[in-house]
């Protein structure tokens, strides 16, 4: 083995070396870090989240009205918390007229919730606006919502 294969196969070792006590340190620091972990805390006088619902399934449409819920009642985040339900594909079904979920729609409105679907989801099903609910608002894409809403800053929720 010549000089300068010497000197590579050497630095290659220091390098792993190098390497594992990195990684090792790193490991460490993440341990401390969880250490100190703490809830996070409302800083802000206030907060938007837009929550999703694109799929008609039932646990899907109750797990996102609980979630709602209980984000409404966060005390953190109490009386400062605005929040848009988005629905669009099979998510229609959610402000359907004929469903179930009349009465938790209409408390979670009269705690200041927003209720907007997608009308591009309209034409393509071929339901009419009047088969909703009357208190349901509309936009014309519900992706396009999304993605104006994440530039303002909302939080985008898809339980």
């Amino acid at each position: 083995m010549n000089h300068l294969q010497k000197q590579i196969k050497e630095n290659g070792i220091k390098a792993l070396i190098l390497s594992m006590v990195f990684l090792s340190l790193n490991i460490n620091a993440q341990k401390i870090s969880m250490e100190d972990f703490q809830i996070a805390k409302a800083t802000h006088k206030s907060y938007q989240a837009m929550y999703i619902i694109n799929e008609s399934d039932k646990n899907k449409m109750d797990a996102v009205l609980r979630n709602i819920g209980n984000a409404l009642e966060d005390p953190r985040l109490k009386n400062k918390l605005k929040i848009v339900l988005l629905a669009f594909g099979g998510g229609v079904e959610i402000f359907k007229k004929n469903n179930t979920y009349e009465s938790q729609l209409l408390s979670l409105k009269d705690k200041g919730v927003v209720f907007l679907q997608c009308e591009n989801t309209l034409r393509e099903k071929q339901i009419a606006k009047d088969e909703l609910y009357k208190f349901i608002h509309y936009t014309p894409s519900g992706n396009g919502e999304i993605i104006l809403r994440q530039y303002e800053g909302w939080a985008i929720v898809k339980p």
